[in-house]
């Protein structure tokens, strides 16, 4: 598994946890799930995602969306 996939992996995990959480306990939760979203629309413009930085540490090997400059 590569960083980008690992990315959106992870993102679609924090969403679904996010809704089943907004939907048992507290709509706030929903909030994460904007946090998610804002994140990976900012990440597709400037590139920088904190989570790919995060999977790269771990050894993670490149995708094509986050390569190092």
């Amino acid at each position: 598994m590569n960083i980008d996939r690992a990315v959106l992996a992870f993102a679609g995990t924090m969403i679904l946890v996010s809704l089943a959480l907004a939907q048992l306990f507290s709509p706030y939760w929903l909030l994460l799930t904007a946090f998610v979203g804002l994140n990976l629309l900012q990440a597709a413009f400037t590139g920088f995602c904190p989570a790919a930085i995060i999977f790269g540490k771990f050894g993670m090997g490149e995708g094509c969306a986050f390569r190092k400059a």
